[in-house]
């Protein structure tokens, strides 16, 4: 009996040192998606707003409205400055026919080069004037900034009579459709865990379980013992700890089916668990150089 006790003990131990040590799972995960940060293509005051903080959006919806008045003045200024143009155009254009039909011994070779060199730049300030008139157009087309994808608006500070400035950010917007959950597993971890594996996800404060896959590994994080030296050369900061610490690697995990009425949220904690052996499926492609890509 002792013995029998003895044997479970010790079997028991080298479970928990394995399973605690080596198997792939981690309660340090987190949930992300990819931020899209609108920004105005123009610059001008924000006369309306059509979104409200966290409200779900469709791509191609209209998120808000800068001043349109400026760009309008500016249509009309464009409109004005090529019927200019292509007015002094017909008019060189019947000058240079009118030398074309005399003969030499009335004007010279230089009149008609200076007549038609007038007639080239009339043609140039007319395509310059076209260009100028659909810029004008674009930018006008622009004062209403609409949605790049299907997502949701979040943290919305943006209120009509703000002041906003071509290229600034003023809304973020999450996509709807690159949620992914990235889980830090111990670098002792990492020669169980491969591409194509299973994974199981659980959101901290869901009873749900999410199926996924590796995605893929990271391939460099940041070394904190190291910094740039004098002379380029590596200044190392040297280690007396006894017991080090297993450095964190993140590892991207795809989701492969998700609930509707599951509500993800990014940053949300969720533990991690590689489940089963790599998917081998063509689908998954190997790196460059590896002894295993095909």
């Amino acid at each position: 009996m002792t013995l029998l006790i003895t044997a479970v003990a010790v079997g028991g131990g080298l479970w928990l040192w394995d399973y605690y040590m080596n198997e792939p799972w981690t309660r340090d995960g987190r949930v992300r998606a990819d931020i899209v940060q609108v920004s105005p293509d123009v610059s001008g005051l924000v006369t309306d707003v059509r979104i409200a903080d966290n409200q779900s959006v469709r791509k191609g919806d209209l998120l808000f409205v800068v001043d349109p008045g400026r760009y309008r003045l500016a249509v009309k200024q464009a409109e004005a400055n090529l019927d200019s143009t292509k007015a002094e155009q017909s008019y060189r254009d019947a000058e240079a026919h009118r030398y074309e039909q005399l003969g030499n011994n009335v004007v010279s070779t230089a009149q008609r080069q200076e007549v038609m060199s007038a007639l080239a730049k009339a043609m140039a300030a007319t395509r310059q004037a076209e260009a100028a008139l659909d810029l004008a157009r674009f930018n006008l087309e622009r004062t209403e900034v609409k949605a790049t994808v299907d997502g949701y608006v979040t943290n919305l500070q943006l209120k009509a009579g703000n002041y906003v400035a071509a290229g600034q950010a003023v809304v973020a917007l999450i996509d709807r459709h690159s949620f992914y959950v990235m889980g830090y597993f111990e670098e002792t971890k990492l020669p169980r865990i491969h591409v194509g594996a299973p994974v199981s996800v659980r959101i901290m404060g869901s009873a749900a379980e999410l199926r996924g896959h590796v995605d893929s590994i990271t391939r460099a994080i940041v070394d904190r013992d190291r910094a740039e030296g004098t002379g380029l050369v590596a200044n190392v900061n040297p280690t007396f700890n006894w017991v080090r610490l297993a450095q964190r690697i993140p590892v991207r995990i795809a989701l492969d089916d998700v609930p509707d009425p599951f509500q993800l949220v990014a940053g949300r904690t969720a533990t991690v668990t590689v489940v089963g052996a790599p998917d081998r499926s063509p689908k998954v492609a190997a790196l460059p150089g590896r002894p295993d890509a095909r």
